[in-house]
């Protein structure tokens, strides 16, 4: 019989916390609920979960503290709940680690359709690694990722990723020079698809780039579509 997926929820709002915890209990999950971020922290230190619902703001330690000290011992998936619709607390949790991020008032059901999607894409991913004994290096320009131990070099120096990121840059280095829409994207690095709302594709992209500065690779915009990447002249 196969083990239900553990969810961890950390909100001060007792109507938002509940409400989240009955939607996705209905769907079968397994859901346990804590009042501020420090006590989900303690859980997760004792016995980690299969993905994590954090607010931003609470009292004691702020979601973005948890997430940081959750991606120092994991990568479990980690949304962000938060009250303003700021592009600096988005870019903020996103580059922290974090997977997705929702603006106060959302729709459960919209929540529960991405926790579907990323349960969706970590099976996707296992199975494809269980079917790839033979991890390898990839390369593109200056840029090579060892799949084995998830890390990027860029012209011999190490780059420090986000898994969205190192998620983003491998697969269009598996793509090499073509376009890659936006929504093939979503799809294979979140596991969302067309019918979900996100800036996730774009705002880990605008990150990649500033990350990837000192490469001759870039990220290139294709119009109305997607992205590619090109190797650049370094006089450029």
């Amino acid at each position: 019989m196969e083990l239900k997926r553990t969810i961890y929820i950390a909100d001060d709002e007792q109507n938002i916390r509940e409400a989240i915890k009955t939607f996705l209990e209905s769907e079968g999950y397994d859901v346990t609920a804590f009042e501020n971020g420090d006590l989900l922290l303690e859980a997760f230190q004792k016995y980690a979960c299969d993905l994590v619902i954090i607010d931003v703001m609470m009292p004691g330690s702020s979601g973005f503290t948890i997430c940081t000290e959750i991606r120092k011992v994991s990568t479990v998936p980690i949304i962000m709940l938060t009250a303003r619709d700021s592009d600096l607390d988005y870019a903020t949790g996103l580059s922290l680690g974090s997977d997705d991020y929702f603006t106060k008032p959302f729709s459960a059901i919209s929540l529960v359709m991405r926790v579907k999607s990323i349960f969706r894409r970590i099976e996707f991913e296992k199975q494809n690694a269980d079917h790839k004994e033979d991890e390898r290096k990839l390369s593109f320009g200056d840029i090579i990722i060892d799949t084995k131990g998830k890390s990027v070099t860029v012209d011999g120096e190490e780059v420090l990723l986000t898994p969205n990121e190192y998620g983003l840059l491998k697969y269009l280095i598996e793509k090499n020079d073509q376009a890659v829409s936006r929504d093939e994207l979503l799809e294979s690095i979140w596991g969302y698809n067309t019918e979900i709302e996100t800036r996730a594709t774009d705002d880990t992209v605008r990150r990649l780039r500033k990350k990837l500065e000192n490469s001759n690779v870039s990220i290139e915009a294709v119009w109305g579509f997607g992205f590619r990447l090109k190797v650049r002249d370094r006089n450029d």
